[in-house]
């Protein structure tokens, strides 16, 4: 979601968002995609990777969603965790509260590097 809506909302020019993930799943659960469509953001199509060191090389800045002690280690990313809960297996409301969530912190994350679109 945080990617999606990221990329969404700001300047492709300023910055872009790639999602990846720890122990990324085998799709996008179906909660989120249905409460993405909502706002006009089609996930079915995506599908969840790995966070590799590759992916991950040239990277500024990485936001993970609540991993604690677990958290990757990239070397020269500054680092934000996002307390966040997962929305596997929630109900659509909780999904679209935790969407909420996210969108907030994303449009703050934009408005405060001035990666506004």
């Amino acid at each position: 979601m945080a990617a999606a809506l990221f990329n969404a909302l700001a300047d492709p020019s300023k910055a872009r968002a790639i999602s990846a993930g720890t122990r990324p799943g085998a799709a996008v659960h179906p909660q989120v995609i249905d409460v993405m469509l909502e706002v006009g953001i089609d996930l079915s199509s995506a599908t969840p990777r790995p966070l590799t060191p590759e992916l991950a090389s040239g990277v500024n800045l990485l936001v993970t969603m609540g991993c604690g002690e677990e958290c990757p280690y990239v070397p020269g990313a500054e680092h934000d965790d996002w307390a966040l809960p997962d929305p596997e297996g929630r109900p659509l409301d909780q999904v679209r509260v935790i969407r909420d969530d996210v969108r907030d912190r994303v449009q703050a994350l934009i408005e405060a590097r001035g990666w506004k679109a």
